[in-house]
Parts: structure tokens; sequence; C-alpha cells
């Protein structure tokens, strides 16, 4: 078994909202179904970070997650800013039901054992004009994502986050989620949201004793990137 990650994949196979206009995401669809069959195995599992399909409701992203459905492997699916599917966790998970997509859940206010790590996490927050904080939003956030670690520890497991907003972009921070996992000792920390040019002011590498990774799709050539089991050193 083994963990994978990979987010904003963007998936529009019904919605009318193809990514493929975009430099770097020619063929993405056939590109991702053919990195993730030739790495992930039906025992693993998969994180997906958000912005996973451009659907408006659950019925509208359906062709999207029945094409995930037929990746190998369980998907561990939580909220981006795209997402306007997101739901309820019971209604969810009561969809999925009813349409046989069994490999499919969502993480939220939860966490997920794998592999010998607890994967939790959130959307997160971080403005990005250089406007103030919508604290509703952020504290709101910083709720969830404790919600979340909290059951990590309750495993005895390293809690893992997964975010999809990045907590540390170029010179902006978000202080309340660092603070956040700062409290927790978290030690590792993967988000998405960044793309094309973007991708250069994001943090990929340590700061302030955690390490972050941007696992966007189009970042890493929609080829699902392995997280490590165990603690780092």
């Amino acid at each position: 078994m083994a963990v994978y990650t990979i987010g904003d994949l963007h998936l529009s196979l019904t919605s009318g909202h193809p990514m493929d206009v975009f430099p770097g995401w020619e063929n993405y669809v056939a590109r991702i179904g053919r990195a993730w069959r030739a790495k992930v195995g039906e025992e693993d599992t998969v994180v997906l970070p958000g912005d996973t399909s451009w659907g408006m409701s659950l019925e509208g992203a359906l062709a999207d997650f029945q094409f995930l459905e037929a990746l190998p492997g369980r998907k561990i699916l939580h909220k981006g800013n795209h997402d306007y599917w997101w739901s309820t966790r019971s209604k969810v998970h009561a969809f999925f039901s009813a349409h046989g997509l069994n490999t499919l859940e969502i993480l939220h206010n939860n966490c997920v054992t794998a592999d010998g790590i607890a994967v939790c996490g959130s959307r997160g927050w971080l403005f990005e004009t250089g406007e103030a904080f919508d604290d509703k939003i952020i504290n709101r956030e910083c709720i969830r994502l404790e919600l979340s670690i909290a059951e990590a520890e309750k495993t005895g497991l390293e809690p893992v986050v997964f975010l999809h907003y990045p907590p540390v972009y170029g010179e902006s921070v978000s202080p309340q989620i660092l603070e956040v996992l700062k409290k927790h000792g978290v030690r590792r920390c993967y988000y998405g949201h960044i793309h094309a040019e973007g991708c250069r002011w994001a943090i990929d590498g340590s700061y302030e004793g955690i390490r972050f990774r941007l696992v966007s799709g189009d970042y890493l050539k929609f080829d699902p990137v392995l997280v490590e089991t165990g603690r780092e050193g």
C-alpha cells in the first residue's frame, strides 16, 4: 500500500469547462489516466486536495466522479475554491453510494488513516490580491483544520496535512493557518491551487520547520506524487 497525492485536476467531462485551452493542459484527462494507472495500485490511496471537478452540483460532477472511480485505488477528496458541487459529508457520501462510487470519500472535519499516516486538512485560506483576510472564513477554516488534526492525533499516527490554499505564498502568509500547524507539531503539508507562472512563487520546501509541497496537477505534469510514510528527519 502507498499514499499518493495530486490536486487541481479540474475535471470537466460534461460541465463545459475544459482546461485544454491553457498551456500545459493539453489532453490532460488522458494524461491523468495514464500516469495514475502506471503508478497507483488498487490497494493504494490518492489524496485530492481540492478543485477536483468543475461540476456545479453533485449530479453535474457525476461523469468526473465516474472517471475517478474507474482509476485504481481509494480516493480522498477535499474542498477547493472551485468545487461548487461540495455539500455536507452525509449528502456527498449518500450520492457516492447511490451511484456506485465506492472508492471515493471526502475529508471534512475528520481524518483518514492510510499506510501509517493520518490524512487531515481543510480548504484553508490566503488572500491573493492584497486585500484583508475575511475573518469569518479564516476562523472557520482554522476550526475545521483543528478538528481534522485533532481526529488525526487520536490515531497515534503522524498527522499529514493537505490544504487547498497554500499557507505561505511568496511574501504572503496565512498566520492563523500556520499557527494551527505549528501548534500541533505538523511536519508536512501538501497544497494545491497555484498554477502556471504562479508556481515560481510557491514554496516547495521547508518554512518554519514545516515541509511544504505544491501538488497542483499541472505543476506535477499530472503525475501523482508519493507521500512518504513515517516521520522525516
